[in-house]
């Protein structure tokens, strides 16, 4: 079994968020024997992004960590015990609102695609949206970040 970042690059789907990643300095931190989960956004999810907005990211290493960090939670969660997760605090600082509708897991709002991928060092569920704090709506206000429909 590898590590999360081994996992994500073995994984077709996820090559964009690894590129992200490692331009926001956290491959080493997610190749360490940690206990996460990390949600995590496919190649599709970035393409829904309106144009400007992965470049922004890409250009701005400080907000992408943000952003990248807003879906990992430090502790290990399997999809049976999402069911009763309600909230959890993310790396990020803020909240992910996760909860079940007709038996699907949702984490704010938003469908797990692939649940429990396991990684030696966390688990990964794929999600189809790329998640945002709540707090960017501020920056994208303000004209700091490229208009984004925020997802949180």
């Amino acid at each position: 079994m590898n590590d999360i970042v081994d996992t994500l690059m073995n994984d077709g789907r996820f090559t964009t968020l690894v590129t992200a990643i490692n331009r926001a300095s956290l491959l080493q931190g997610l190749m360490e024997p940690n206990t996460i989960t990390l949600f995590a956004p496919t190649n599709e999810a970035f393409s829904k992004l309106p144009s400007g907005t992965m470049e922004f990211f890409l250009d701005n290493p400080p907000e992408l960590e943000k952003l990248l960090t807003y879906h990992i939670i430090a502790q290990r969660l399997l999809a049976s015990e999402l069911y009763d997760a309600d909230s959890n605090p993310t790396v990020e600082g803020s909240m992910l609102t996760i909860y079940t509708d007709d038996g699907e897991i949702k984490v704010n709002g938003f469908d797990i695609i692939q649940a429990d991928i396991y990684a030696t060092n966390g688990i990964i569920h794929a999600i189809n949206t790329v998640l945002m704090p709540k707090y960017m709506s501020e920056k994208i206000a303000s004209g700091r970040v490229p208009s984004i429909n925020l997802i949180y």
